[in-house]
């Protein structure tokens, strides 16, 4: 069974798109793009699901129409419409580099100077040019600290943690 843990959202699939089982997928992470994988994790009834990617092509930045194995009709499609999509962190690799801000909600915040964990990164705030980490601090809080590389010392995919040179009296806010 997959946990929770191994794997990160990475969209949510709307409403059909046409009669042959397409489907719209409006993507946070094109991973499913850049990785080379068969498929996508589907979340029925609370339980994670494989689907096997037949095709798919991009209408957008933000969104593909998806056709998987085994969904051949509008009705099909239609029974899948709305579920949440995942990705499964080991098969997304190591580069550094490439991480999205999808991957790295659950990871954990480190502070960099005195090794002192801050809290886990709940979601991250790009709406603005200044993302933020949307970070549940270890004694209850909800901070934001801001996602900027020049902070970031170390990020450890296989333990999930990001150590921050974070600004002196930010915590304190």
């Amino acid at each position: 069974m997959i946990k929770r843990e191994d794997v990160y959202r990475i969209g949510q699939l709307e409403r059909p798109h046409g009669v042959r089982g397409e489907i719209t997928f409006r993507f946070v992470d094109d991973v499913f793009d850049r990785v080379e994988t068969d498929h996508l994790l589907i979340e029925l009834d609370g339980i994670l699901v494989p689907f096997f990617i037949e095709e798919y092509r991009f209408k957008s930045n933000e969104v593909a129409l998806l056709k998987f194995e085994d969904i051949d009709t509008q009705m099909q499609a239609r029974e899948i419409s709305g579920c949440d999509v995942f990705f499964q962190r080991a098969r997304s690799g190591d580069d550094v580099d490439h991480l999205s801000w999808s991957e790295i909600v659950g990871y954990k915040i480190l502070d960099a100077q005195t090794y002192k964990p801050v809290g886990v990164v709940k979601g991250v705030d790009d709406s603005t040019i200044n993302v933020l980490f949307e970070v549940a601090a270890n004694d209850g809080r909800e901070i934001l600290i801001p996602a900027d590389a020049s902070l970031i010392t170390k990020v450890d995919n296989n333990t999930r943690v990001i150590a921050m040179n974070i600004p002196q009296g930010l915590l304190d806010l």
